[in-house]
């Protein structure tokens, strides 16, 4: 399936400043980038680099004067996928035997205070019999539980905000989702990228937990198919995985995203109790 991704950002500069984009469609297993652009107005000189980890590709430039610039990124992406079966999901697999890799996506994080929400989620979900069925337990939950309202949180907004104010947007709803699977010892990790007719667009984040040795994707908000994403980068939280990091004195003034099917045969999947997980590996 391939997908036509764009996004534009402007910002006002006012001093000397270095800024770090993760705008980049990442060249994975499942996902290959056939065709890119980006074009930075007025041209400025910049580096782009993957992460040590390859979990995400960043564009870094600096701006030593005050102006008004614009970035730019296009890509025409291929991504592949895979349904699993959870049916015969085994029980949680003993900490002992998770890859290091892995097990660092047990932690608590910036955003993810996992360690302060284990009696609340093993109160919640520790009674469901597979992995599988906790983490699509704790997506449910959240959707039913926390009000989706755009603008109602920050950068600052954490996990134990969230769940104290059941309120938030995409980021929030994924950092809550990551903090419950990692309270039950589920590794669990950050994912943003393009969606699909995500309304109104932007950039989207939701989740993704190790089940039986894939990363599977879920997303709390329910507002895109889980078959409709294109990957930007994955991380412990927003942290790790910020759209633009600013170093400096600097403004954002706009944003703009889209992404678009080629396929016209696109078939929208979703979770609906059927023990099916999808992955993109």
């Amino acid at each position: 399936m391939k997908f036509n991704v764009n996004s534009s950002l402007s910002y006002i500069v006012n001093s000397p400043t270095t800024f770090i984009f993760n705008i980049h469609a990442l060249n994975t297993p499942s996902q290959t980038v056939l065709e890119e652009n980006l074009i930075i107005d007025p041209h400025i000189d910049h580096e782009v680099f993957t992460s040590h980890d390859g979990n995400s590709k960043f564009m870094r430039l600096k701006i030593y004067k005050p102006c008004n610039f614009s970035v730019s990124y296009s890509a025409l992406v291929d991504m592949n996928y895979k349904i699993i079966d959870e049916s015969n999901s085994k029980k949680l697999v003993s900490v002992v035997e998770i890859d290091s890799y892995i097990a660092s996506f047990l932690y608590p994080s910036r955003y993810c205070q996992s360690d302060k929400l284990m009696k609340f989620s093993y109160n919640k979900f520790g009674h469901y019999a597979s992995v599988y069925d906790k983490v699509l337990a704790i997506t449910d939950w959240i959707y039913s539980n926390i009000e989706y309202t755009s603008g109602s949180t920050d950068s600052q907004t954490s996990a134990i905000d969230t769940i104290t104010e059941r309120v938030g947007v995409c980021r929030d709803f994924a950092h809550l989702g990551i903090a419950l699977c990692r309270a039950l010892s589920i590794p669990a990790r950050y994912y943003t990228g393009y969606a699909y007719q995500l309304n109104p667009p932007d950039f989207h984040a939701c989740f993704e937990a190790y089940i039986d040795g894939d990363w599977i994707i879920f997303d709390s908000t329910k507002l895109a198919a889980l078959n409709g994403l294109v990957k930007i980068a994955n991380g412990r939280d927003a942290a790790d995985s910020a759209v633009a990091s600013i170093f400096g004195n600097a403004v954002g003034t706009s944003v703009t995203v889209d992404c678009q099917v080629v396929d016209n045969s696109f078939q929208p999947f979703a979770y609906s109790g059927n023990q099916k997980g999808i992955s993109f590996q």
